[in-house]
C-alpha cells in the first residue's frame, strides 16, 4: 500500500485557500469600484456645471 503524501495534501489545502482569499479580494474590490463608479456618476454634472462658466469666461462678452 503506498504512503499517504502529507506534503502534497497540505500544499493543495494552502493553494486552495489561497486561491479562495485572491477570489474574495477581487469580487471586494470589484463591488468598491462599482461603489466608487456609482458615486463618481452623481459628481460628474456636478463637476459639468463648473466647466461651463470657465467656457463662459472665453467668449468674448466683457
Amino acid at each position: 500500500m503506498a504512503k499517504p503524501n502529507y506534503q502534497f495534501e497540505k500544499r493543495q489545502r494552502d493553494l486552495a485557500k489561497k486561491a479562495k482569499q485572491e477570489e474574495k479580494r477581487r469580487q471586494k474590490l470589484a463591488g468598491k469600484a462599482a461603489t466608487d463608479a456609482g458615486a463618481a456618476a452623481p459628481d460628474s454634472p456636478e463637476a459639468a456645471p463648473a466647466a461651463a462658466p470657465e467656457s463662459g469666461k472665453t467668449t468674448p462678452d466683457a
